[in-house]
C-alpha cells in the first residue's frame, strides 16, 4: 500500500463521459476494474464529478448557431463548447455503477458555476478560482499524487498540470485513462504535461 503522503485522484468515471452517454469517452469502461483495483490499494482516494448547471456556458446549446466542439471565446479565454452532460443530479452525472466510490475520502464537483468551466481537479478554468483541493491535500500531508480518469487531454491533463505547478509530484497512469483526442488534443496534453515535469507511465 502506497504511504501516507501518496493519493489517487481519479477524474470523472461518470455516466455521461462512459459507454451510452452523452459526451462518451472512447473506450472508458475499460479502465473501471484498473482504477478500481488502485482504490483498494490506495491510502487516500479523491474523486473528482463534472457537476453542471442544465443552462452551463459551456454547453452548445447555450450559443445559437454553434454546434459541439466548435470554440468560442470567453471572459477567461478559449473554451470548446460541448454537449450537454452530467447535469447536477442527473444519472449522467453520476458515476459510473462499477466504480468503487465508497472508499472515497473526498468528492470534489467542478464546473457548478454557470459562466465558467471546469477541467482542472484544482482550478476553475480561469485558473484562479480554486475548488478547495489543494488545502485538502497540503492538510492531509500529500506529496505525491497518482492521477486516473476521464479525459486525459482535458480534465486529467489539467488536474496534472495545476498539481505539478502547486508542487506535488504527479504521476499519470495513461493505462487508466481514456482520451477524446480531437484536433491532436491527445499528443498536445501528452507534450505540456511532460514539459512540466509531470511521469507518464508507461
Amino acid at each position: 500500500m502506497p504511504d501516507a503522503s501518496h493519493a489517487l485522484l481519479v477524474i470523472d468515471v461518470q455516466n455521461d463521459f462512459c459507454l451510452g452517454g452523452s459526451l462518451a469517452v472512447q473506450g472508458a469502461h475499460e479502465i473501471i476494474e484498473g482504477i478500481n483495483h488502485r482504490t483498494l490499494e490506495s491510502n487516500c482516494v479523491i474523486l473528482t464529478q463534472d457537476w453542471h448547471p442544465l443552462d452551463h456556458s459551456s454547453f452548445a446549446s447555450q450559443h445559437a448557431g454553434h454546434d459541439p466542439f466548435q470554440m468560442i471565446e470567453m471572459p477567461y479565454g478559449a473554451q470548446t463548447l460541448w454537449p450537454d452532460h452530467c447535469v447536477m443530479a442527473t444519472r449522467g452525472a453520476a458515476f459510473h455503477d462499477d466504480l468503487i466510490v465508497d472508499r472515497a475520502d473526498l468528492i470534489i464537483r467542478k464546473g457548478f458555476r454557470r459562466h465558467i468551466d471546469s477541467y482542472s481537479a484544482f482550478f476553475e478554468n480561469d485558473r484562479i478560482t480554486p475548488t478547495g483541493l489543494e488545502g485538502y491535500l497540503r492538510t492531509r500531508e500529500i506529496q505525491h499524487l497518482t492521477i486516473v480518469g476521464l479525459a486525459t487531454d482535458f480534465c486529467v491533463r489539467f488536474s496534472a498540470q495545476d498539481a505539478a505547478r502547486l508542487g506535488f509530484t504527479v504521476t499519470v497512469d495513461l493505462h487508466l485513462c481514456r482520451a477524446i483526442n480531437m484536433n491532436n488534443s491527445l499528443d498536445d496534453a501528452l507534450t505540456a504535461m511532460k514539459l512540466d515535469g509531470i511521469s507518464i507511465y508507461p
